[in-house]
C-alpha cells in the first residue's frame, strides 16, 4: 500500500458544463449544476453532500469557469479548493488542474457536479471497495447497471474479477446504436460509464503524459488555453493499461435530459410532476414547471412544458433529448 492509506480520499467535483439540454432552465450564466431539480437541493449542494462524511472524505476541490465562482461559493461553503479554468477544455485537462494541486500520493475522486445519485451509502460502499486498486496505481470507475439500452451513454465492458464486486476494464464503448445497446443489456457485462473516477493524482498525471502528452504539456507549462479539448474517456480511459471498474446500481441518473428529470420526480397517480405555478388536468405523463405564469395543461399526455420569465419550451417527452 502507497503512503496514502490512511489519508482521506479528495473529491474533485466538475463543474465546467453549461446543461444545455435542460433549456429554458439551464442557461450558460446558470448552469445545470446549480438548479434544484429534485426539491432536495441543487445538483451541486447534493454532490458536495455526498462526499461529506469526514471518515472517508476531505474537502472537496471544485473545478469550475470562472463565471460560476460566487454562485459556487455560496452553494459550498465548506469548499477546500476552487480552481477556475481560464477556458473550457473539456473533462481531461480540468482532472489535471486538481490533479496538480494536489500530492502525487493523494487518492481523487473525480465525480461530476450534475449528477443524482439515489444511494449515497450505496455509493460510498463502492469507493471503498475501489480504494485499494486506487492505492495501487489502478485507475477505478464505477459503472452503473444498464438498466434499459440506452443509446446516450457509454458502457464500459466488464473483464475478470479482480476481487469480490471488482473487474478489470475490458474496454470502453462509445455510445452504442440500439441493436448494439440491446446486446448490452441482455448480456449483462457492460455497465453505464457515469465519469466517476478514483485514483492517485499521480497515477492520472502519469497517464495524461503516456497517452496524451499535448494535454500534459499544456497543463504542466500552464498554458492550459492552449490544450487539447479532450475527455478523460477519450485521453485515458481507452488506452490506459490498469484501469478497473466497479459496478452499482445506486439509482445513478445523469438528469440528461427533461424526461429524465420526470423519471426521478414524485410524480402523481397520472404520472404527472408539477412545479410552480401549473396545473395538469385530464392529462398523463406530463412535467409541468413553471417559474412565470400559470401553465394549465389539459387532456394532453406525455409533454414537457417548461416556462421562464423569457421562454417557454413545449416537447413531447420522448423527444427531450433534442432540447440544446
Amino acid at each position: 500500500m502507497s503512503m496514502s492509506a490512511n489519508r482521506p480520499i479528495i473529491p474533485v467535483i466538475l463543474s465546467g458544463g453549461a446543461g444545455t439540454r435542460l433549456w429554458p432552465l439551464s442557461r450558460r450564466a446558470r448552469p445545470k449544476q446549480m438548479l434544484d431539480l429534485t426539491g432536495g437541493g441543487s445538483m451541486l449542494a447534493l454532490t458536495a453532500k455526498r462526499v461529506a462524511d469526514a471518515a472517508l472524505f476531505a474537502a472537496p476541490i471544485v473545478v469550475a469557469g470562472a463565471d460560476q465562482a460566487e454562485a459556487i461559493e455560496a452553494e459550498m461553503p465548506d469548499i477546500g479548493a476552487l480552481i477556475l479554468e481560464p477556458a473550457p477544455r473539456n473533462t481531461a485537462p480540468a482532472i489535471a488542474l486538481a490533479a496538480l494541486a494536489c500530492d502525487r500520493s493523494d487518492v481523487l475522486l473525480v465525480l461530476p457536479s450534475d449528477h443524482l445519485i439515489a444511494d449515497d451509502e450505496g455509493f460510498a460502499e463502492g469507493v471503498r471497495r475501489g480504494l485499494p486498486f486506487a492505492q495501487d496505481g489502478w485507475i477505478v470507475t464505477f459503472g452503473m447497471k444498464a438498466e434499459k439500452p440506452e443509446t446516450g451513454y457509454g458502457y464500459i465492458e466488464r473483464g475478470e474479477a479482480l476481487a469480490d464486486g471488482v473487474f478489470a476494464a475490458a474496454r470502453f464503448v462509445e455510445k452504442p446504436d440500439a441493436a448494439a445497446a440491446q446486446a448490452y443489456v441482455a448480456g449483462g457485462r457492460h455497465d453505464w460509464n457515469a465519469g466517476i473516477f478514483l485514483m492517485r493524482a499521480g497515477t492520472y498525471i502519469e497517464a495524461l503524459e503516456t497517452h496524451a502528452p499535448q494535454i500534459f504539456a499544456a497543463v504542466t507549462t500552464g498554458a492550459f488555453a492552449a490544450s487539447p479539448a479532450q475527455s478523460i474517456d477519450y485521453a485515458v480511459m481507452e488506452k490506459a493499461g490498469k484501469v478497473a471498474v466497479v459496478p452499482a446500481r445506486i439509482g445513478w441518473s445523469d438528469i440528461g435530459s427533461w424526461e429524465a428529470v420526470l423519471d426521478v420526480s414524485d410524480k402523481d397517480g397520472d404520472g404527472n410532476f408539477v412545479a410552480g405555478p401549473g396545473l395538469a388536468i385530464d392529462a398523463r405523463g406530463c412535467l409541468i414547471r413553471s417559474e412565470g405564469p400559470l401553465i394549465a395543461a389539459i387532456g394532453v399526455e406525455d409533454l414537457i412544458i417548461v416556462a421562464t420569465q423569457d421562454a417557454v419550451l413545449v416537447v413531447p417527452k420522448r423527444q427531450s433529448q433534442k432540447v440544446r
